[in-house]
C-alpha cells in the first residue's frame, strides 16, 4: 500500500484544520478519547456540533487564537492508501512554516473561502506550492454552505485560480466545491450541490496517481553511513549505506563517487539483510564496490553515463525564513541531504511580489517570508541536480552557523 502525502494550505480561517478533523472523524480514525476530549472543551462546540479544527491545533496559542501556527502532522488510513497530512499555517507571518510541511509532499491541497475567493495568501501558498514541484494540486473551496452552495460562486473561483495556475505553471489542478463544517464532498458526495459531478475528496486522494512521481531514470544515492564492522568474520567489509533518492541500481552497474570523480562497479547490494540483485528508489540500501576507493558520508554515488552536476556556484531560489534580515556576504552552513559545507550569499538577484509575481531586481536586504533569487559560492564542490529536474537532489537549506538555525529553504537551479 503505498502513501500519500500531502499538505493543506491557505488564507487564515479558511477551514484548513476543520477539514482534516472532517477527513479524520468521517473517514473513522479518530480514537474515542480524542472525541470525548473534544466533546468536554467548552469552547469547542458551535450550535452543538464538533469543532473538528482541535485535532490538529494542539498548541494552547493555536487554540486561544483560533490559528494554526505550527505545522500539524496527522495518519491515517483507508483501505486503499495510507496519508500523512501537514496541516500549514495560513497567517503570513507563518509562511516559513507552511515551506517546512509542503518539501515532500505529492500533494497539496489549496483552500479559498467561497466567500472571499482568491486572496493574497492564496497566491502566495501557490506560488511556493509551485517553486517546491508539488506535482498534484487541489483547490478546495471551502464553505460552500455560506453562499448557498452557488455554483455560479463556484466558477468564478475556478476561472480567477484557473488564470493564476496557468501563471505559475501549476498543471494537474483539481477543483472540489466543500463545506468542511457541514461534511460536503469530503468523504460523501454532496446532495447540496447536485451540479458537482466530481469525486469528493477523499475518494480522490485515494485514487490520484502517485507512480509516476518517482523518478526512475535518474539513479542518486548520498552515502549517510560507511559500514566498517572490522571483526574477524567480515575483516574486509566496506559497505556505503543510504537511501536511494531515485533511479535503480543493479549488480554489475558502472558508477561515478561523487564530487570526487572515481570510478568503480558495484559489487553487490543489500537491503533489509539479504543480498538482492537490484534495488530501486526509496529503499535503503547498503552498496559494495568493486574497487577499495575513498567514499564518505556526504558523497554521492551515481551511475557513471548518467551524472548529477558538480560546481561551487549556485543559482537557487529561497525562502527566507529567519527573523534576521539577510544581507548580500553572509556566510552560512548549506546541507543537501547528507552534505554539508560552508557557503556565502554572493548575490541577490531579485525578490518576487506575491501579488503580481513581478521582480524587485537587486534589493538591499530580504526579510522573514521574502522569496527570492540568490547567488551562493560554496567552499567546497556540492553535488547537485537542478530542482525542476529532481526535488530530492535539488534542494537544500541553509543554517546559521552560530545558532544551529535553518534561515532558508533553497531550490538549486
Amino acid at each position: 500500500m503505498d502513501i500519500l502525502r500531502f499538505i493543506t494550505a491557505g488564507s487564515v480561517d479558511d477551514g484548513k484544520s476543520t477539514l482534516i478533523g472532517r477527513l479524520l472523524y468521517d473517514s473513522k480514525s479518530i480514537m474515542i478519547d480524542q472525541i470525548d476530549a473534544i466533546k468536554s472543551h467548552g469552547k469547542n462546540k458551535l450550535n452543538g456540533i464538533l469543532d473538528l479544527s482541535l485535532i490538529t491545533d494542539g498548541l494552547r496559542a493555536e487554540r486561544e487564537q483560533g490559528i494554526t501556527i505550527d505545522v500539524a502532522y496527522k495518519y491515517f488510513s483507508t483501505p486503499k492508501r495510507k496519508f500523512i497530512i501537514a496541516d500549514a499555517p495560513g497567517h503570513i507571518q507563518y509562511t516559513r512554516n507552511m515551506v517546512t510541511g509542503a518539501s515532500n509532499a505529492n500533494l497539496a491541497i489549496i483552500l479559498i473561502d467561497a466567500r472571499n475567493g482568491v486572496e493574497e495568501q492564496t497566491l502566495r501558498h501557490s506560488l511556493i506550492t509551485s517553486l517546491l514541484g508539488i506535482p498534484h494540486i487541489v483547490v478546495a473551496v471551502n464553505k460552500m454552505d455560506l453562499v448557498g452552495y452557488s455554483q455560479d460562486v463556484f466558477n468564478d473561483i475556478v476561472i480567477d485560480y484557473t488564470s493564476a495556475a496557468k501563471t505559475l505553471n501549476l498543471k494537474d489542478v483539481q477543483y472540489i466545491p466543500i463545506s468542511a463544517l457541514d461534511g460536503d464532498n469530503i468523504v460523501d458526495q454532496s446532495t447540496n450541490m447536485p451540479w458537482y459531478e466530481g469525486d469528493p475528496l477523499l475518494n480522490y486522494l485515494e485514487t490520484v496517481k502517485i507512480q509516476n512521481d518517482v523518478n526512475l531514470t535518474d539513479a542518486r544515492l548520498p552515502i549517510q553511513y560507511v559500514i566498517r564492522p572490522q571483526t574477524e568474520e567480515l575483516h574486509d567489509y566496506r559497505g556505503y549505506a543510504g537511501k536511494i533518492m531515485s533511479g535503480e541500481y543493479k549488480k554489475g552497474d558502472r558508477v561515478t563517487v561523487l564530487p570526487s570523480g572515481l570510478e568503480s562497479k558495484i559489487k553487490s547490494i543489500e537491503t533489509n539483510g539479504k543480498e538482492v540483485e537490484e534495488a530501486y528508489a526509496q529503499q535503503s540500501v547498503v552498496i559494495h564496490l568493486e574497487d577499495d576507493i575513498d567514499v564518505s558520508r556526504g558523497d554521492l554515488i551515481a551511475k557513471s553515463d548518467n551524472k548529477p552536476s558538480v560546481s561551487q556556484d549556485l543559482e537557487v531560489m529561497m525562502c527566507w525564513m529567519d527573523s534576521k534580515p539577510l544581507v548580500r556576504g553572509n556566510k552560512y552552513l548549506l546541507q543537501s541531504n547528507s552534505r554539508v559545507v560552508r557557503s556565502i550569499v554572493k548575490a541577490i538577484e531579485y525578490k518576487l511580489d506575491v501579488n503580481n509575481l513581478s521582480k524587485q531586481f537587486s534589493p538591499e536586504e530580504i526579510k522573514l517570508n521574502d522569496v527570492f533569487k540568490a547567488t551562493i559560492k560554496t567552499a567546497s564542490p556540492l553535488v547537485f541536480d537542478s530542482y525542476k529536474k529532481l526535488r530530492a537532489s535539488g534542494s537544500a537549506i541553509l543554517i546559521d552557523e552560530t545558532s544551529n538555525v535553518t534561515v532558508a529553504a533553497c531550490m538549486i537551479q
